[in-house]
């Protein structure tokens, strides 16, 4: 008796509470919260189109710019761009200081900064233009061309930074790579995807041999070749460029080039030294990964790649690791070196070179 009472109690409970709650249609809804309902229905809410987040210039310490932004900051290693200045100034976002503000290196120079100055967030990392189309041209760090023979048509850009392959997409096997320089095949074989360093002193002919090997490579293989000058002199780099002109290695008629160069010479603020060897390599990996090529990347000068990393690093206010150099020597350098490899398409050998200083 007890136990029908009480549902039934429970029974009128309910029935009254449902006559209680009140009825509300769309059309008694506050206009915030009719836009609120009709946003969710949408598949997903539109996003800010990459590139609009702006920023002013407050500071310029010689080649470190700091950005402040109003609004959402910019990932690290975003490529910045300082709007109403010629010839165009990218920056690299390295720290979030706080305070909306950013720490930047600048790929080229300072000169006329004024703070207040408008800055783009250009919503990735540096891109360059790869391709065939970068086959006998000279580009600089942020892929813009230096040689005086117009823009480079192509639409095929990719990040200088990136990832590693993975490990699965690895190549295990070992195969020589044939230069054709008899005393290297004899004695001091290279490994096809491998790293080789050439050694030595100023003006003993490290240049000279990778002229011989990227002319050797392009005319019995067939093979491209990523030429990146790192930190060296701007009169080598043209000698060079002329060399491979005179030698049929780069047409300036058609489109037989084998050889893309790129330069940031010593002359470059540190920030474009310290990413030039990335733009190359960039340059070298579209043509393993999109056309399955055996690619030689030759790096003229890798300790001037360190070098320019150690400036960054002091302008930045990082304390120093031994001998002055960066913290992140290790990391900066294993992440290049990681990204030159072969894989199941194809393959970078990458020969670097290394010059000695007598003191």
């Amino acid at each position: 008796m007890l136990n029908a009472l009480s549902r039934a109690a429970i029974g009128a409970l309910k029935a009254g509470k449902s006559n209680l709650t009140p009825k509300i249609v769309q059309n008694e809804l506050p206009k915030a919260m009719v836009a609120t309902t009709s946003t969710s229905n949408n598949k997903a809410a539109v996003k800010p189109k990459a590139g609009t987040s702006q920023g002013r210039i407050v500071a310029v310490i010689g080649a470190v710019v700091d950005v402040q932004f109003d609004e959402e900051l910019p990932p690290i290693l975003n490529a910045l761009e300082v709007q109403n200045r010629s010839p165009r100034l990218v920056l690299e976002v390295a720290q979030h200081l706080g305070e909306n503000t950013v720490r930047t290196i600048a790929m080229d120079g300072t000169e006329g900064l004024v703070r207040g100055q408008e800055v783009l967030d250009c919503g990735s990392p540096i891109r360059i233009p790869v391709g065939a189309e970068t086959l006998g041209r000279i580009i600089n760090v942020i892929g813009e061309p230096i040689d005086e023979r117009g823009p480079i048509a192509t639409d095929k850009t990719a990040p200088i930074h990136a990832e590693a392959p993975p490990f699965v997409e690895m190549s295990v096997e070992q195969e020589i790579l044939v230069t054709g320089i008899k005393v290297v095949d004899l004695l001091a074989p290279y490994v096809k995807g491998g790293k080789i360093g050439l050694f030595g002193g100023a003006g003993v002919g490290k240049t000279v041999l990778i002229m011989e090997l990227i002319n050797n490579v392009a005319k019995a293989h067939g093979g491209y070749s990523v030429f990146a000058g790192v930190g060296e002199r701007t009169r080598e780099g043209n000698d060079l460029y002329h060399e491979m002109i005179e030698s049929g290695v780069i047409s300036l008629k058609d489109k037989t080039s084998k050889v893309a160069l790129v330069y940031g010479q010593m002359n470059e603020p540190p920030g474009a030294r310290a990413r030039v060897a990335l733009t190359g390599l960039t340059v070298a990996e579209y043509f393993r990964d999109q056309e399955g090529q055996d690619v030689l990347l030759f790096i003229d000068n890798i300790f001037r790649f360190t070098q320019a990393g150690s400036e960054v690093s002091a302008l930045l206010g990082r304390i120093p690791s031994a001998v002055g150099y960066q913290p992140t020597l290790a990391t900066d350098m294993g992440t290049m070196q990681e990204r030159i490899t072969t894989t199941s398409k194809g393959s970078i050998t990458s020969v670097q070179v290394k010059s000695f200083v007598c003191t």
